[in-house]
């Protein structure tokens, strides 16, 4: 949706700025502030919102949450507001985020190869603020550096799901 123009324009708005306002009431309606992002568009400058919830986020959580955010919203600088899910292969970039993804199926994309290749697969076995550790297809445990990581994602199967739950 695109913001009212008009009113105070500020040249180059902070993360932490929307963060400030946008995350309080994320919680107060039960929900949790994922990530913002400024992106550049064709259209003009988005502000992205991330929510997730226990449970999934429904459409009706993203309409309120809107409603509710863009008028406290009106002293940064954008040109449109979408808040969606930031979907089920949402990287893993925070602890919190581990905690949810512990013993699923990742994929770690490396910034330079590791034993001749830059992905990986495996079962994610542990992970803080320095270190990945996947438990590999052969059975063996592996051990990457976060900062080798360019991006540590859950792989989505849809083996056995039926035509109508796609």
């Amino acid at each position: 949706m695109a913001k009212k123009s008009g009113g105070t324009q500020h040249s180059q708005p902070s993360q932490q700025a929307v963060e400030r306002i946008a995350e309080p009431l994320a919680r107060e309606l039960g929900l949790e502030m994922v990530e913002v992002v400024f992106q550049k568009e064709s259209r003009g400058k988005c502000l992205c919102l991330y929510l997730d919830k226990e449970g999934g986020l429904t459409l009706d959580d993203c309409e309120r949450y809107h409603k509710r955010v863009q008028p406290l919203l009106e002293d940064i600088d954008y040109d449109f507001l979408e808040v969606s899910s930031p979907g089920v292969d949402r990287p893993i970039k925070t602890l919190r985020d581990f905690e949810k993804n512990r013993g699923r199926r990742v994929e770690v994309k490396l910034f330079a190869a590791a034993d001749g290749s830059k992905l990986h697969q495996g079962c994610l076995q542990a992970m803080d603020e320095e270190n990945v550790t996947l438990l590999l297809d052969d059975g063996q445990e592996r051990t990457f550096s976060r900062k080798a990581v360019a991006v540590l994602r859950p792989v989505v199967s849809l083996e056995g799901l039926d035509e109508e739950e796609l």
